[in-house]
């Protein structure tokens, strides 16, 4: 799917236009879901806001079209002292990045309804509800920095620490170990949904 997007220049523009969309929503999510659970943190910041800019990082970005599923954007400030249950309101702002995918991808999904799209807005729009599953997914892994992470409390010594961390991240992208587990549940969703 991403080699006809990116050998069709317009396409590539809407894919990408649309996948930094994706993850401005995701961080929004996050930062509106802390401000409602009284932290201040993300509006002081100017990050209560979904300028998709305000939330982007420049690497997570360029992963993202590498892989055409996994990636980041900027993590999302909150102060968990402002929180009333720190723990479980950890867990609801991390869940919201996650959540807020998948209600786009039920959005753009729907669009298929309409017979009379092209076929090259058809594999746009397909490409972009699977990002936004895959998006969705691959931040739910419980490993920091992903929000699985935090959804999920993550307490191992060995998984806390970043170093660690990343290294087993970027081993399980880079030997397709993630992508073999995630891509069937992505398949089974996108199944479902088109």
């Amino acid at each position: 799917m991403l080699p006809l997007l990116f050998s069709n220049p317009y396409a590539f523009i809407l894919f990408f236009g649309g996948l930094i969309i994706a993850i401005g929503i995701h961080e929004a999510a996050h930062c509106y879901m802390a401000d409602y659970l009284g932290d201040p943190t993300p509006r002081a910041l100017g990050r209560l806001t979904l300028n998709p800019l305000a939330h982007l990082d420049p690497l997570g970005t360029v992963v993202i079209l590498i892989t055409g599923a996994f990636g980041w954007g900027k993590p999302s400030p909150f102060d968990p002292y402002n929180l009333k249950d720190p723990r479980k309101d950890t867990a609801k702002i991390a869940l919201a990045g996650p959540v807020s995918n998948i209600i786009v991808a039920i959005l753009l999904a729907q669009l298929f309804r309409f017979p009379s799209l092209p076929p090259s807005l058809n594999t746009i729009l397909y490409s972009l509800v699977s990002l936004n599953i895959n998006l969705a997914l691959f931040n739910l892994i419980p490993l920091p920095p992903l929000d699985g992470s935090k959804i999920f409390a993550i307490r191992s010594p060995l998984l806390t620490n970043p170093q660690t961390s990343y290294f087993i991240l970027i081993l399980l992208i880079a030997t397709g170990i993630i992508g073999s587990i995630l891509f069937p549940i992505s398949n089974f969703l996108l199944h479902i949904l088109l």
